[in-house]
């Protein structure tokens, strides 16, 4: 048997983690002098909440080692492998926190890098699930996780740029010119790198792209995958873009998900990440 570790940005279903008895590590965050651990005692709408009415910027901030550590021992008990699979190393310190856990534990501890969060992270977890009922060897799974992540399409829909204004990563000048002009940020995940890929005018257009882009990205067909939609406070325009992708590529299935606190501060409201 192989035990599953994740941490809280991940953004599954807590049926499904109970149902698979998935360790998750939280992340924490601090808004408005009030820190929480995500997915232990804050929900997602009352961040969101804490988020649109904060003129800061939330912060976050990864798991300790010794978090990992002691949930690494706890499942190492019996002498089985602990798989650990994390938000991108290059978006979180989660990961780097896991690999000196990994030393401090006589437990076998393989870390994963997913190379992304949300949605791209909860899709290679349940990979792994699945993965672990038909592979023997706990190196088969992480053989067989590396293709599946290598083939992986993120896209990232921001609907506002609220947050990145609040981040000082855009000024307030540019920020209302955008708004006036209802300017859409398209996204796209390379490898756990973060790059821009298309500015929209308009939310039709935006999500007509994503599908149009999503078309493009995959020489294969696309009915072999499942997708992945989390969204922040958007059920409608997920709920939007998952009929729309059965309808053009009948694939195996669509899951949507409320993205959680720490992806959904950078994604900022009506943010949606689709991952394949």
């Amino acid at each position: 048997m192989t035990h599953f570790v994740t941490d809280s940005s991940c953004d599954l279903p807590l049926e499904f983690i109970e149902e698979h008895n998935i360790e998750t590590v939280p992340l924490t965050i601090r808004v408005n002098n009030q820190e929480f651990n995500e997915g232990i005692n804050i929900t997602p709408h009352e961040f969101y909440e804490l988020m649109y009415n904060s003129k800061s910027l939330p912060k976050t901030a990864h798991p300790s080692p010794a978090s990992f550590a002691r949930v690494f021992d706890k499942l190492g008990k019996d002498g089985e492998d602990v798989i650990c699979l994390t938000i991108a190393s290059t978006l979180s310190g989660a990961y780097q926190s896991a690999c000196i856990a990994k030393n401090m534990t006589k437990t076998i501890v393989h870390v994963f890098d997913t190379l992304a969060a949300s949605s791209g992270h909860a899709l290679q977890v349940m990979k792994a699930v699945e993965l672990s009922k038909q592979c023997n060897m706990t190196s088969e799974i992480i053989e067989k996780l590396k293709k599946y992540r290598d083939k992986m399409d993120i896209f990232i829909l921001l609907d506002t740029l609220d947050n990145i204004i609040k981040g000082g990563r855009l000024s307030k000048l540019h920020g209302t010119i955008a708004k006036i002009m209802d300017v859409k940020v398209l996204l796209r995940n390379f490898g756990g790198t973060i790059k821009m890929v298309e500015k929209i005018r308009g939310k039709k257009k935006s999500l007509k792209k994503v599908l149009e882009m999503i078309g493009q990205s995959k020489n294969k067909a696309l009915s072999d995958n499942y997708f992945y939609i989390t969204h922040v406070d958007n059920a409608e325009d997920a709920e939007f873009i998952k009929k729309e992708i059965m309808r053009l590529f009948s694939p195996k299935g669509v899951f949507i998900h409320e993205m959680g606190p720490t992806v959904s501060t950078y994604a900022g409201k009506g943010g949606l990440i689709i991952s394949y």
